[in-house]
């Protein structure tokens, strides 16, 4: 269920930042409405950023746009299902384990923690049970050990977190770039460069809310770089390397470069071949970081999945 919002601008508020504003609204209500304490300013600067706060029916402000009197703010709140973390006996595929954190091999179809329309099943529930909830919060309580995530259908490796510390320098290796994150995907139409580097900034979608894209406008910076395995008469088996990790980057890129991956519904084609698959052809394959604790250096590799090499076969026909 949605709760909708609409707040008009008074003189006395006009020139307050819109996050600020809000921020202060929520937390006046919440002390009404206790259910609405987590909306926090954090939270209300990533529904900007998700284009999903309109002011006088548009969303193409900026974060620190400054409020006019008579402005019109409308949006609307999700509401939570579920607040915690329930445990799930669901079987995983782990690679490697130890007191600070394990490396768990993601099914395609499996989402990777709650949100709504998927409040269990995920992988999240299953790391919660297997760990017996020893688990970073670093993330929240419904992303418990989630220091970074792929798409329900994209398969492959994750690393988790089962304490703060780990948690928290993991993640500090992905903002510095030097943990290793390399795909693997089939895509549409073959390569005449054989590799190269994509950097596209990417975005929320204006036109719609649940896509993102390649642009210049409200966007973030965005690398990949693509290297040929092998070129077929009409797909071509590429390796991908995140430098970056925006959401859908990898599906954004490849589709802006005119090659989309195959079973990719939301920004590939509806051929013949893509009905094939439940979801894009892209494989996590290998990650590589350093040990919080011990400083090692650590890499692992998953093998393609089944589903990837019986598509490999198909076009190799």
């Amino acid at each position: 269920m949605k709760e909708k919002f609409e707040l008009k601008v008074h003189e006395t508020d006009a020139n307050t930042r819109i996050d600020k504003f809000l921020a202060f609204y929520f937390s006046k209500l919440s002390e009404e409405r206790k259910e609405l304490s987590c909306i926090t300013r954090s939270r209300i600067q990533k529904i900007l950023d998700e284009r999903e706060i309109f002011i006088d029916n548009k969303n193409d402000f900026r974060k620190n746009y400054k409020l006019k009197t008579g402005n019109i703010i409308s949006f609307c709140l999700q509401e939570t299902e579920n607040k915690t973390l329930v445990a799930q006996d669901i079987k995983l595929d782990i690679i490697y384990e130890d007191n600070d954190l394990l490396v768990v091999n993601k099914p395609q179809e499996m989402v990777v923690h709650p949100a709504p329309g998927h409040y269990d099943g995920t992988l999240a529930n299953a790391l919660f049970y297997h760990c017996k909830g020893n688990l970073s919060s670093v993330s929240g309580a419904l992303r418990l050990g989630i220091v970074h995530r792929i798409d329900k259908d994209t398969s492959g490796l994750l690393v988790v977190a089962k304490n703060n510390f780990a948690h928290i320098n993991l993640a500090e290796q992905i903002r510095r770039h030097t943990f290793l994150r390399q795909y693997e995907a089939v895509v549409h139409f073959p390569f005449r460069v054989f590799s190269g580097k994509i950097e596209i900034p990417i975005g929320r979608d204006a036109k719609d809310r649940k896509k993102m894209a390649a642009t210049f406008k409200n966007s973030k910076e965005a690398i990949t770089y693509y290297e040929v395995l092998k070129n077929f008469e009409k797909f071509s088996h590429v390796r991908l390397v995140l430098k970056t990790g925006r959401t859908h980057q990898i599906r954004v890129h490849m589709s802006k470069i005119g090659h989309p991956l195959i079973g990719d519904k939301l920004y590939g084609y509806k051929t013949k071949k893509d009905k094939e698959l439940s979801g894009q052809c892209l494989h996590a394959k290998t990650i590589s970081f350093v040990h919080p604790r011990t400083g090692k250096f650590f890499k692992f590799s998953s093998p393609l999945p089944e589903y990837f090499g019986i598509f490999l076969k198909s076009i190799r026909k």
